[in-house]
């Protein structure tokens, strides 16, 4: 069994960690993920527009808390961030069991907001503290495998216990979370150097603080984030607006979406590890370029499939288009990222998801009422077309230029965050 040693030697105990605690997280999230926004549809009286603005909530609240994130995560390191997030999280979900008013509702989700906001930009950091760049793609192909072996499972079983009662699904959901939180504290160490810490005791003041960021002299990380929208905001009208549009079509719709969900993560699961490897033989923005083009033609797909079988087919596109982008996008931004600005990119970066989530249910509702759902997912192809190429270019020239000399204290910080 000498290559299963190899395999596990392979990578930072912390990264073996961190899949252990995506996969059991994800296993109960996606027992919940397809069937959140029908939950509050149902709780708000059938009315898309108030369900879709109270989902908003959780994105908009990471949104702005995820600004103040990445430099926490910089300044006191990425382990205190994560166990916060996790247990913020946890309690969040908990509290679904007995929400019931509308305000009840908001106020939880805007407090898991906070817990997700804290947790990503942390934990992508982490991963570049402790994997060289040559690996980064290969750790979070495998971070994406973890996150999908949950999918592959749990919402064909989340369809079951939600019939029976939601209230199961949110109770194992916060269990998972806090579970996770638990590993991390008893088996993650802190991967930020201790000298470049903020210390709160006295004799730390002569410590080099961790430089502040001028947006404006990271111009190329912004229009990255920009070129991103298009992609997170397909993935937010999958999560409200894709079922709804399923309703006018399948009788059985949420055993229709909750399949679909089930196809991607199993094909994640069997296919991500090989296809990433496959994919570093190639430049990453023409990866990413094609990821484009795959997810262009899911928009199509969603929208017009007149059959359960060419949905299918929509959706193994999806994932082969998700396949290439993750890993791609997230190496080009550890590799752009100077050494004392990482978690602050990545929760830069990470805002693309914060801004769809916010606006996409809203924006995707009102569209879904007004010109129907083929004609919506096909105006998404078209922006993704047009932003794959903007994007082609942009990775094409963060790669060429590849990552700064790292911050060593001797110069001033250079801005503000």
């Amino acid at each position: 069994m000498a290559w299963l040693q190899s395999v596990f030697t392979r990578y930072d105990s912390t990264i073996w960690i961190r899949v252990i605690g995506t996969i059991l997280t994800t296993f109960a999230g996606f027992m919940l993920r397809p069937f959140l926004a029908f939950y509050l549809y149902e709780r708000m009286d059938n009315n898309l527009v108030v369900a879709a603005m109270v989902t908003s909530l959780q994105p908009l609240t990471s949104m702005i808390a995820g600004l103040y994130s990445g430099g926490l995560a910089d300044r006191y390191g990425r382990k205190p961030l994560m166990v916060a997030a996790l247990a913020i999280e946890a309690i969040s979900m908990a509290g679904y069991i007995w929400a019931e008013s509308l305000y009840d509702f908001a106020a939880l989700t805007i407090l898991n907001g906070i817990g997700s906001s804290l947790f990503w930009p942390a934990a992508s950091a982490q991963v570049t503290d402790v994997v060289p760049e040559e690996k980064r793609s290969e750790v979070f192909a495998l971070l994406h495998t973890a996150l999908n072996l949950g999918a592959a499972a749990g919402p064909l079983i989340g369809v079951t216990l939600y019939k029976i009662n939601p209230a199961i699904v949110f109770g194992i959901c916060s269990a998972a979370l806090f579970t996770y939180m638990l590993l991390i504290v008893w088996k993650v160490p802190e991967t930020l150097p201790r000298e470049k810490r903020k210390q709160g005791s006295q004799g730390q003041a002569d410590k080099p603080k961790a430089p502040k960021l001028r947006l404006h002299e990271h111009t190329t990380l912004l229009w990255m984030t920009l070129a991103a929208v298009p992609v997170s905001l397909l993935y937010s009208q999958v999560e409200i607006i894709l079922p709804q549009h399923l309703r006018t079509r399948f009788d059985d719709f949420l055993t229709v979406f909750a399949t679909l969900i089930t196809i991607n993560g199993l094909l994640v699961v069997c296919c991500q590890i090989v296809i990433a490897k496959f994919a570093e033989r190639f430049p990453a923005h023409r990866v990413i370029l094609l990821a484009y083009l795959l997810l262009a033609c899911v928009g199509i797909g969603y929208g017009w499939a007149p059959t359960f079988f060419l949905l299918v087919v929509a959706e193994a596109i999806f994932t082969l288009g998700e396949m290439l982008y993750g890993p791609q996008i997230q190496k080009a931004i550890s590799v752009m990222a100077p050494e004392a600005y990482r978690g602050r990119y990545f929760s830069i970066f990470g805002a693309n998801w914060s801004i769809t989530g916010a606006i996409g249910p809203s924006l995707g509702a009102v569209s879904f009422r007004s010109i129907g759902g083929a004609y919506w997912f096909s105006l998404l192809a078209v922006l993704l077309l047009v932003a794959g190429l903007f994007q082609y270019r942009l990775v094409k020239r963060a790669m060429s230029q590849r990552q700064p000399a790292p911050f060593d204290g001797s110069k001033p910080p250079i801005a503000a965050s």
